[in-house]
């Protein structure tokens, strides 16, 4: 189960539940769109993979108790800001390879 965590773990951006700007990698590292795209170039400084939008988990009750309110979201914060010049260093190898093939 995802653990929907609330935050971007660079900017510290509020990522709600519901949020479409969450994004994630195989991890589940969890950063906003923006950071994605401007800071670390769809490359995970976690673990180097690429990034897909975080799924949304239904608010309502549709079918056999999977929801929101049975599993509700993360609360932990995980605030690591990355290091711009460090990412680039590390990133420049694999951002022109896709997700995939990394």
């Amino acid at each position: 189960m995802l653990e929907l965590r609330p935050t971007c773990e660079n900017c510290n951006k509020a990522l709600p539940p519901a949020s479409t700007e969450a994004r994630i990698c195989s991890y589940e590292c969890t950063f906003c769109a923006e950071c994605v795209e401007r800071v670390l170039f769809n490359v995970c400084p976690n673990c180097g993979g690429g990034f897909t939008p975080r799924p949304i988990r239904p608010a309502r009750n549709w079918k056999g108790n999977n929801y929101l309110t049975a599993d509700p979201a993360g609360v932990t914060v995980k605030h690591r800001p990355v290091d711009p010049a460090a990412h680039a260093a590390f990133a420049a190898p694999l951002h022109g390879l896709p997700p995939e093939l990394r």
